[in-house]
């Protein structure tokens, strides 16, 4: 049976790396933890077709080079440190045409002690990250989207959900105040780069993207009294496009955690249930899956 290779990438994954600058000035030490993957495609069909290992280069030399290159560049923000792996592979090997590089960057937050930051000890707040994929093609440019991912939240009023479809199939009652909480997975598309020179000239553009994707966030999930899921994510998505001019679109998955009610009128007429609801029993699932990608009038989002 003739064959031949449709597609093929390789390369490394999980590897972990942590960079400390000490500004020996103030004595103020700054850390970041990521987690890279990279992969690489080009000329490579007959490492699978016929055990040509010539054109492969090792897996560990990926990692070796991540690892040169996190000592020698910035590694933040992650965007340019995507970038500057992606371009380094396609300009070091002509056989490699295109390079995926996705980071993920570990929540450290400095610690504060008697009212002060502490100039070198950090804690986890949460299992958040800001993560970063970065798509590096000869003769294209440099795709990138930016992403914060495990963003837990949870607010107990100004939540409601009614007038949707009601039919044989309808159990669920409609509300007009329950309790809304979600992990929040949220990223957005910048526009093409041509290069790496392209990349490094809007380098602060990347941080104050994700400072205001996050800030909106959270911002709009507290003060909107929400009508439905749907809604609060649109409206987040909409002012993310307008607070970052160079971002083509912005993604939303959001899970609804639910938190049911507990009837305890068995006990003696307890009440617990409605406005006297105080105590909740929380769901792990099923639970609802609201995604949405929200791109400038007049333009079609590239997924």
């Amino acid at each position: 049976m003739a064959s031949q290779v449709a597609a093929a990438r390789y390369g490394k994954d999980n590897v972990r790396v942590y960079k400390v600058h000490r500004d020996e000035s103030t004595g103020i030490q700054t850390v970041v933890e990521m987690t890279v993957r990279v992969l690489l495609e080009g000329d490579i069909e007959t490492s699978y077709t016929k055990a040509d290992n010539s054109v492969v280069v090792a897996t560990d030399s990926m990692k070796n080079t991540i690892y040169i290159l996190a000592k020698q560049v910035p590694v933040t923000p992650p965007e340019l440190f995507g970038s500057i792996v992606g371009t380094h592979f396609i300009e070091k090997y002509k056989h490699i045409h295109a390079a995926h590089v996705d980071i993920i960057t570990h929540r450290w937050a400095r610690l504060t002690i008697d009212g002060k930051p502490h100039p070198h000890s950090f804690f986890r707040d949460s299992q958040e990250t800001r993560n970063v994929q970065v798509d590096v093609t000869e003769g294209v440019g440099i795709d990138i989207k930016s992403s914060i991912s495990g963003l837990t939240v949870l607010k107990s009023t100004n939540s409601q959900f009614w007038g949707f479809v009601r039919d044989e199939y309808t159990t669920l009652k409609e509300t007009w105040d329950r309790i809304f909480s979600t992990d929040v997975e949220a990223s957005w598309k910048w526009k093409r780069f041509n290069g790496l020179d392209a990349v490094k000239a809007v380098i602060p553009k990347f941080d104050e993207a994700w400072t205001a994707a996050r800030d909106i966030t959270l911002k709009t999930f507290a003060e909107d009294n929400s009508a439905s899921v749907q809604n609060t994510m649109y409206k987040m998505a909409d002012q993310i496009l307008a607070a970052a001019p160079l971002v083509e679109s912005v993604e939303y998955s959001l899970p609804n955690k639910h938190y049911f009610e507990v009837d305890l009128s068995w006990h003696k007429g307890l009440k617990n249930t409605g406005k006297d609801a105080e105590v909740y029993a929380p769901q792990t699932n099923p639970n609802g899956l609201i995604k949405c990608t929200v791109c400038r009038a007049g333009q079609k989002a590239k997924l």
